[in-house]
């Protein structure tokens, strides 16, 4: 293995008993699908997996993990080899239990990593991640990292929340404080990617496709057979998302870098 062990401090305490409660994530488990807690459930992720245009045998770092829907479905579908990391121990001790359930147990390796602390050089044939990067203030720190861990003509790929390139609402800029997120502009990620050393495939801003998803998760939260008032609060978490992309605050990105090869230039 070649990451490093770390203690997740502070901010893994804020993600456990915040918005990654064990209760909370099989709430969203619920609404996104088995094994996933992100936009679009399954069939989301094996689109932006192809995206990633990785021969079986490559190796892959997802980063948080979640679930680990991603992960194992890149193993079971793709026939990647894949370390799956997240900083929530909540996620990741139903992650463990779910592995052994799907028959992977062995095959993708869970690890409580803080992704600021990977040390892998030119380890990875790719590194995916889905709506992660949010948490993270650190930004430049992130993808100097990961263009080291990713190996010559190594691809990064992932989706992420993002925010407007003008003013915040009030009610914005209170949610964000609230739960604790350090958004970019999709403009913002670009350069971002590319001053880390990537050339930049992908920096689109896709919060069309993220309002469809987002619909069609309202219409599976008002058919899901739990206490009511479980029901009325997703409903409305839901639709004030909806509400926040509708008018342009809120924004999501999905964006392809990929680190230049060793014969580049």
């Amino acid at each position: 293995m070649v990451l490093a062990h770390s203690g997740a401090g502070a901010d893994q305490a804020f993600l456990d008993s915040g918005q990654y409660t064990r209760e909370s994530i099989l709430k969203y488990e619920l609404v996104y699908g088995v094994n996933f807690v992100s936009p679009g459930g399954k069939r989301c992720a094996a689109r932006l997996i192809e995206k990633l245009d990785l021969k079986p045998g490559s190796r892959v770092l997802d980063v948080g993990c979640g679930l680990g829907g991603s992960a194992f479905l890149m193993k079971q579908k793709f026939g990647l080899n894949v370390d799956a990391i997240d900083l929530s121990d909540n996620m990741l001790e139903l992650a463990r239990l779910r592995l052994t359930e799907a028959g992977l147990a062995g095959q993708v390796s869970l690890y409580n990593q803080n992704c600021l602390d990977i040390e892998a050089k030119n380890a990875y044939d790719g590194i995916y991640s889905r709506d992660v990067f949010l948490h993270i203030k650190e930004k430049e720190r992130l993808f100097a990292i990961f263009f080291e861990a990713l190996k010559p003509s190594g691809k990064l790929l992932f989706t992420d929340y993002c925010c407007s390139e003008g003013s915040w609402s009030e009610d914005f800029t209170q949610y964000v404080k609230r739960r604790g997120y350090h958004l970019c502009s999709a403009p913002e990620y670009r350069n971002l990617i590319k001053e880390a050393g990537f050339e930049v495939v992908e920096a689109a801003d896709v919060t069309k496709q993220f309002i469809a998803f987002s619909e069609a998760e309202l219409k599976t939260i008002r058919t899901l057979d739990i206490d009511e008032n479980v029901r009325e609060s997703l409903k409305t978490d839901w639709q004030r998302k909806i509400d926040r992309a509708r008018t342009g605050t809120q924004r999501w990105g999905q964006f392809l870098g990929v680190k230049p090869s060793e014969n580049t230039g």
